[in-house]
């Protein structure tokens, strides 16, 4: 395994509703084959671009926080779901580059279905300045055959942005766009949903202290 010393950090937002094993385990390698310093797990409140969340703020927060206890290198960060309006993931990302100086090098951490969006994100470009793109790719979604079907604006800028190696990033504050290599797991969070609104099992696709917290909160069942 490559160690490039603990200047990277992971940021890794959406609704998390719920989170659930495929998050974990792409968190989990990442934080390994890049020795990630932390992975923060940030909750998104009223995002932009999807339907609201089912699970309130609170409750996304509480289960992102049974997941993770177990794992130092993982932390809630719940910035997104006190900060009143939209969501917008450069806000974030420009705190964090405040909040944690020029000696930490920030990773937002994303999905090849999030990328092929990016150019629809507020103020995606300001990204480039302030952190490394770290694109996990899930099934499906083989991002190296579609290069030439991203969108215009993000296909230019992507073009000279792309990272071969975890040392280029090391190399580099920001801006570099990295495919890293992880298991992937075809989990759903509606699919979860779904099979606890109708009484059937989710065991083997969530941590046990997640669907503690779902059934004694009663979410996704009706009945919150």
């Amino acid at each position: 395994m490559t160690k490039l010393g603990p200047r990277l950090v992971g940021i890794f937002g959406g609704t998390f509703d719920p989170i659930h094993y495929g998050h974990l385990r792409i968190s989990e390698e990442l934080v390994e084959t890049m020795n990630l310093r932390e992975m923060r797990f940030i909750p998104a409140g009223a995002p932009r671009l999807r339907a609201p969340p089912i699970a309130s703020p609170y409750h996304r927060a509480g289960m992102v926080q049974a997941a993770i206890q177990s794992n130092v290198r993982f932390i809630l960060d719940e910035r997104e779901i006190y900060r009143p309006g939209t969501s917008y993931s450069v806000d974030t990302v420009r705190e964090l580059r405040q909040e944690m100086g020029e000696d930490v090098t920030l990773c937002l951490v994303m999905g090849a279905d999030a990328f092929m969006r990016l150019s629809e994100w507020h103020a995606w470009h300001d990204l480039f300045s302030l952190c490394h793109i770290i694109i996990a790719a899930r099934p499906g979604h083989d991002l190296t055959a579609r290069l030439d079907s991203l969108p215009q604006a993000l296909r230019e800028e992507s073009s000279r942005r792309w990272a071969h190696s975890l040392a280029d990033l090391e190399s580099a504050q920001c801006g570099l766009i990295y495919i890293a290599p992880t298991i992937l797991l075809d989990i759903s969070a509606t699919v979860i949903r779904t099979l606890i609104s109708t009484q059937s099992s989710a065991r083997h696709l969530l941590p046990e202290a997640v669907l503690d917290y779902i059934e004694t909160n009663h979410l996704y069942s009706g009945e919150e």
